[in-house]
């Protein structure tokens, strides 16, 4: 190996270079017994972005106008309990918030296929910390999705 082909395997990052040694990563949700493409596959991170900005205007929206009335210094944290609130009584019983719904996306338990109202309160105190949802599997799940035992998936 030259050293042209060592950094431009460094460049492209380990799993790069690990897929021209031969290694299969499969594709996301592989392992989970999801399909690679349609529905109930591995939701994009694109889709799950756009779905959580819905949702947190929303709750923005609600809190700005029927709690705080107008901008205070207490907004943001109204605005944090909405969305705790919401996401548990959506996801809780319907499986997606409004922005997923939008987005075209659901939360899935991987036993059962439906999500029932302790994993989507699990998930949802997670998602609330916001540092377990930075943290992704090789399978585009969050921390947040792993410990609750659940995964978004396309509708």
């Amino acid at each position: 190996m030259d050293k042209r082909e060592a950094i431009g395997s460094w460049l492209s990052g380990p799993r790069a270079a690990a897929e021209e040694a031969g290694v299969d990563f499969g594709y996301r949700g592989e392992q989970l017994g999801l399909p690679e493409e349609g529905p109930g596959s591995i939701a994009r991170p694109g889709r799950r972005l756009g779905a959580l900005a819905v949702d947190w205007g929303l709750s923005l929206l609600i809190a700005y106008s029927l709690i705080t009335d107008g901008y205070t210094p207490s907004t943001s944290n109204w605005t944090l309990l909405v969305f705790l609130v919401v996401s548990l009584l959506t996801v809780g019983t319907l499986g997606f918030t409004p922005g997923k719904r939008i987005f075209g996306l659901r939360v899935v338990a991987l036993e059962t296929g439906t999500v029932n109202p302790l994993r989507a309160a699990i998930r949802t105190l997670l998602l609330c910390l916001a540092l377990p949802a930075l943290i992704w599997d090789r399978d585009g799940r969050g921390l947040h999705d792993r410990l609750a035992r659940t995964a978004e998936v396309r509708i």
